[in-house]
């Protein structure tokens, strides 16, 4: 099984790809942690190429579960993958989750990504990409891409299971570990 979880910023793609990993037993790719490197630099932007080439190794192995939406790298994850998990939860769900989030991470300090030493502050709520802003306003934009895409003959061989409410995800995760389990 290889499965590519996507949705809006905040909708809780990486807490759900962990989940489906323990779950199912699959090493879960978080797309975020292979591109943020310490001082908050971009691999997907400073160099795409690498970006790409370091996505590509990690889904070449024979299962998976990864969570994200960089454009740059989506078809060729699209492409490997069995399902699509689409987070595609209402805007205040979205909002409501990210902004916690951003909170939660800006008091406590913590580190996102184990090695980065990235962490979120207070004063970045006012960067235009910051996740909160970000979220708010690629909403609209992102909703109708993947309607677009899923509607195409291309993506046919995905299994879409289009979430629309967070208690749908652990009926899911559920559901996709009895799939699993052989007999």
């Amino acid at each position: 099984m290889r499965i590519a979880v996507i949705g809006s910023s905040g909708s809780g793609k990486s807490t759900l790809a962990k989940r489906l990993g323990v779950t199912l037993n699959l090493p879960a790719i978080e797309l975020d942690a292979i591109n943020w490197r310490p001082g908050w630099k971009a691999l997907s932007t400073d160099d795409p190429q690498a970006f790409k080439n370091e996505v590509t190794a990690a889904i070449a192995v024979e299962a998976w579960v990864t969570d994200g939406n960089y454009s740059a790298v989506l078809p060729a994850i699209l492409a490997r993958a069995t399902h699509v998990v689409w987070l595609d939860y209402e805007r205040p769900i979205i909002m409501w989750r990210v902004i916690t989030r951003s909170f939660r991470r800006a008091w406590t300090r913590e580190e996102i990504w184990a090695g980065s030493g990235n962490r979120e502050t207070f004063a970045q709520w006012r960067d235009p990409d910051h996740p909160v802003l970000w979220a708010w306003r690629t909403f609209h934009r992102r909703r109708a891409r993947y309607e677009e895409a899923f509607a195409n003959p291309r993506l046919a061989h995905l299994a879409v299971m289009r979430l629309r409410h967070p208690r749908e995800a652990e009926p899911l995760v559920q559901r996709l570990g009895r799939e699993a389990v052989p007999g």
